[in-house]
């Protein structure tokens, strides 16, 4: 379990989100010309408008591939899983991931829906979720998988998602009751783990233990993400 998914203070959390666009720049030095770094956009700020801008919530089959692609990209590259994908047709895929979103609230049924597609398994379709949904779903990233206790070893399963998006609920649950902004979602705070997680790798050294107060009034110590320090990016993602 990380220090960060243990603090309850909405401050930390914020410090975490707030950098998000600084791991991703960290990390995206290790990959192609950039293209984690555009992808991602894609994903937080592009497609969820999108999904959105639509009566009836859904992605098409460019939309899945290039997902996938960001996917790939943020996690483990595996390019089977980029030929399956590709592989679906236009019309199986927008009417596959139209009735997975009216299934929602049902996470695990529109997970179960989404998995019909070929080439996609519960972390894909959890990403899928996570932007169309933020306040539903959060995408199954390792990173965030592994900072929350008791899911490890990590298991690409609609069962262990199930358990990963209790304990991001309830977590997301806390922090709306004690921070004014009650702005937290299970998306949100996939955010914050991944960029917290990318911090240590890319970013040594670790971070400094600031005290804050805990809702039950004791003193409880809460982690403040040190990285280097950019241009403040605002990160446009609900």
């Amino acid at each position: 379990m990380s220090a960060l998914f243990a603090c309850e203070h909405p401050a930390a959390w914020r410090s975490a989100f707030g950098k998000y666009w600084d791991a991703v720049e960290a990390k995206s030095k290790s990959k192609k010309a950039g293209k984690l770094l555009h992808l991602d956009k894609w994903y937080q700020e592009e497609l969820p408008k999108l999904i959105s801008s639509r009566p009836d919530k859904h992605v098409n089959q460019s939309e899945l591939v290039k997902l996938m692609e960001w996917k790939l990209t943020r996690g483990k590259f595996r390019p089977r899983l980029q030929q399956l994908v590709a592989s679906n047709g236009e019309s199986t895929v927008e009417k596959c991931s139209r009735k997975a979103f009216g299934l929602l609230p049902d996470v695990q049924a529109a997970m179960a829906e989404l998995c019909c597609l070929k080439g996609v398994g519960p972390a894909t379709a959890s990403a899928v979720l996570a932007a169309g949904a933020p306040e539903e779903a959060a995408f199954m990233s390792d990173e965030a998988m592994e900072s929350v206790p008791g899911l490890k070893p990590v298991q690409y399963t609609a069962k262990h998602y199930a358990l990963y998006l209790g304990k991001m609920v309830e977590r997301t649950e806390t922090l709306n009751r004690v921070d004014p902004q009650q702005d937290w979602t299970p998306h949100r705070l996939e955010l914050c783990l991944w960029a917290w997680t990318t911090a240590q790798l890319h970013q040594p050294p670790s971070p400094e233990e600031v005290d804050v107060k805990a809702s039950s009034g004791t003193k409880k110590k809460c982690p403040d993400l040190q990285v280097e320090q950019r241009p403040t990016k605002k990160l446009k993602t609900r």
